[in-house]
């Protein structure tokens, strides 16, 4: 007599996952799943309106808004950025002085490319712009190379807030001529800047990076910023034929040496 197959057996047992992977359940032990961390979620979110609430009521810091930028047009005064808003954000944009595109900072690179267009900030009364200490004779050959459409303005030689570091993001207000300081970030502060970091949270890899907090068996990650650069196949490397991963799109981009800068960051 045959014997009947057993069906009794639970979905795990029938599909286990590879080692290093989510274990395999069914559809109603997915959904515990899911119900118990979108609790831990909904108090992420709530705790991130409360200190964006913080952020709202930092004290202002007064700068020059006769101070000037050099852009396309020329000397501006900084309160000119405003474009008649009375917000304005900036990205201030690593450089380095003499480099071709492809020897310019590639972690400022990736998070330029997040916002090449700020029709939503605009209407919501805030301009934006991005400012570098770049002379403005190499500024403009890489803005176009890169086809940026945000308004790019040099610093060179203009004090600090305004000025000063790079690698940063800051906020300004304006009130009549008067132009204040209200905000600054830096480091992992800018991630919110940069939406490809919140997609690939959500996704089971992550970002395969060393630092994350990852399932046993899972393989070892990267330092955080080894996708900067590329070879022209797409694979990441800091190697001779390497550059800022979205320079392989604009025209005439082919392999180029990386000035012996191999490092993983700068």
């Amino acid at each position: 007599m045959t014997t009947a197959p057993d069906h009794s057996a639970t979905a795990p047992d029938r599909c286990a996952a590879a080692p290093g992977l989510p274990p395999v359940v069914d559809a109603t032990a997915w959904q515990a799943a899911r119900d118990e961390l979108l609790v831990r979620e909904k108090a992420h979110t709530r705790e991130g309106d409360a200190i964006a609430a913080a952020r709202r009521r930092l004290p202002m810091l007064e700068v020059d808004g006769t101070a000037e930028v050099v852009g396309p047009d020329g000397p501006v005064p900084f309160l000119d950025l405003f474009q008649g808003r009375d917000e304005l954000v900036v990205y201030k944009h690593m450089w380095y002085d003499g480099a071709p595109h492809q020897g310019q900072c590639e972690g400022c690179t990736m998070v330029a490319w997040h916002l090449r267009d700020a029709v939503y900030l605009n209407a919501r009364g805030v301009s934006f712009a991005f400012l570098t200490t770049g002379p403005w004779e190499e500024v403009a050959p890489f803005v176009a190379f890169m086809g940026y459409t945000q308004p790019w303005y040099s610093v060179r030689d203009v004090a600090g807030p305004i000025g000063g570091a790079m690698g940063q993001l800051a906020c300004f207000l304006r009130d009549g001529d008067r132009v204040f300081l209200t905000y600054s970030t830096t480091g992992r502060g800018i991630e919110s800047f940069s939406g490809s970091f919140a997609v690939l949270d959500r996704t089971p890899f992550g970002r395969r990076e060393a630092w994350e907090d990852n399932p046993e068996g899972r393989p070892a990650g990267d330092h955080p910023c080894w996708y900067w650069r590329s070879d022209a196949d797409g694979n990441a490397t800091w190697g001779p034929t390497g550059r800022p991963v979205p320079q392989w799109t604009r025209p005439g981009a082919t392999p180029v040496d990386t000035l012996g800068r191999r490092s993983p960051c700068h």
